[in-house]
């Protein structure tokens, strides 16, 4: 299977199976379509009109040579690692815990319900943090490093029992050959120059909420007295920014039908001095007047497009940033297990609530019929874990013939759930966007390399 594109005069061509990218001439481009539909004569025949005899035969050859090599046409060797893949022995090896199904903001798209996921408003416990450390020790079996993501609702309502379990996991990971990398998303209101100091001690990344330029922002991300927040988090998030030397971070935004010029939003935030920026898609029901819809597409791509175009231009003339949806490694990229099944939602990826409850991510909390178990008695819906273990690309008929599962995955679990109301049927619009996202990636990836 292979995909090709072309962007701002760059012309690529993608091997899905073996992973290889190609910057190819117009000929290569053109006749690679047909070249296994024709013999080399009737090739030639059926483009002489156009091209030199000359040109066609090293266009020819220079494909063959790519076959030959395994970089082009290859077969799909992931098919035969599939049993293997599907009966393996899940190893939990991240958790997301919600420290405060509460918050200080009322964000008008936010999918937690101002924190309160579907609940009520809530706050762990220490004792609820602790015994997520121990199911974590427990449930990661012989695997080292560990991920914790402290999340909300807003975090920092709950900052000191955050601060108790890194103490805790810190006490006792040595004891049981453990690593553990914490991260914590914020929408900066409570931040201070103390909390500050302490997540750069003790905090591997941390993002940090923003949708971009104040207009935007504020229109979707204010307190309970409908006053915008940007004027209070941005300095904040620029000296925090600051302070990690630029690493080590994201903001991340979230865009809508209500800003479908989110590349002035991306530009807003490199503009403020940021270097790493996240700026995603919005996934709400149809009924809601921000959300996206198909008609929007169009608009999306050219936006992505016209960011790419910016991206190289300014990380060329020394101004760049990082833009977390065009960041792509060509030289490694995931483990094939990654390719197959993404985040791992389920299976090695759990929420877990403020009351001990574990689901298969944050997005789920809150739906009874996914609750898996809970910290103090581990996953007891067996069932469930399977489920999600078994969901990959080729579990789901859209994702089998799809030149890019092999970078997203498959896509995300919940939103399938949240518009299908099945883990195993994508999500269209998030498929759309993905695929325009990868061709863009790879575009800044080739024009960065001349």
């Amino acid at each position: 299977m292979i995909h090709k594109f072309s962007m701002d005069g760059v012309n690529m061509v993608l091997d899905i199976y073996s992973g290889a990218v190609h910057v190819v001439d117009d000929i290569v481009y053109e006749l690679v379509d047909d070249y296994k539909k024709y013999p080399k004569d009737e090739l030639i025949q059926k483009y002489k009109e156009k091209y030199a005899l000359s040109q066609l035969e090293e266009a020819i050859e220079e494909i063959e040579a790519l076959e030959k090599e395994g970089l082009l046409f290859t077969e799909d060797m992931y098919v035969d690692y599939l049993s293997q893949f599907q009966g393996r022995n899940p190893i939990v090896k991240a958790l997301c815990l919600h420290i405060a199904h509460d918050c200080n903001l009322k964000c008008k798209y936010c999918f937690a319900g101002e924190g309160e996921y579907r609940g009520h408003r809530s706050l762990m416990s220490a004792e609820v943090g602790k015994k997520a450390i121990d199911f974590l020790i427990q449930a990661s079996q012989n695997r080292r490093n560990l991920e914790i993501d402290f999340f909300g609702g807003e975090p920092l309502m709950n900052f000191e029992v955050v601060k108790e379990i890194v103490d805790y996991a810190r006490s006792i990971e040595a004891k049981y050959n453990k690593n553990f990398r914490f991260t914590i998303t914020t929408n900066g209101v409570l931040l201070d120059d103390e909390i500050q100091a302490y997540i750069n001690e003790h905090m591997h990344n941390v993002v940090l909420s923003i949708d971009g330029r104040k207009e935007v922002h504020d229109r979707m991300r204010y307190t309970v007295n409908h006053k915008g927040s940007y004027d209070i988090i941005v300095p904040k998030f620029k000296k925090i920014a600051d302070s990690r030397n630029q690493t080590n971070y994201y903001v991340r935004g979230t865009f809508t039908r209500e800003n479908l010029d989110f590349a002035k939003d991306v530009l807003h935030l490199a503009d403020l001095g940021f270097k790493q920026v996240s700026v995603e898609p919005v996934v709400a029901p149809k009924e809601m007047s921000y959300a996206l819809r198909e008609e929007d597409l169009p608009m999306l791509y050219e936006q992505y497009e016209e960011l790419a175009k910016e991206l190289v231009r300014r990380k060329k003339e020394g101004q760049g940033f990082n833009f977390f949806h065009f960041m792509i490694d060509l030289t490694q990229g995931p483990c094939v297990a990654k390719r197959l099944a993404g985040c791992g939602s389920g299976s090695e990826y759990l929420a877990v609530t403020p009351e001990g409850d574990l689901y298969p991510c944050h997005q789920f909390v809150g739906l009874e019929e996914f609750k898996m178990g809970n910290v103090f008695e581990g996953i007891q819906n067996l069932p469930m874990q399977k489920q999600f273990q078994a969901c990959n690309v080729y579990a789901k008929e859209e994702c089998k013939n799809c030149w890019a599962k092999f970078y997203c995955s498959g896509g995300c679990a919940a939103n399938a759930y949240q518009f299908h109301g099945d883990i195993h049927i994508p999500y269209k619009i998030g498929c759309e966007l993905e695929k325009k996202r990868v061709e863009c990636a790879l575009y800044v990836t080739a024009k960065l390399a001349e």
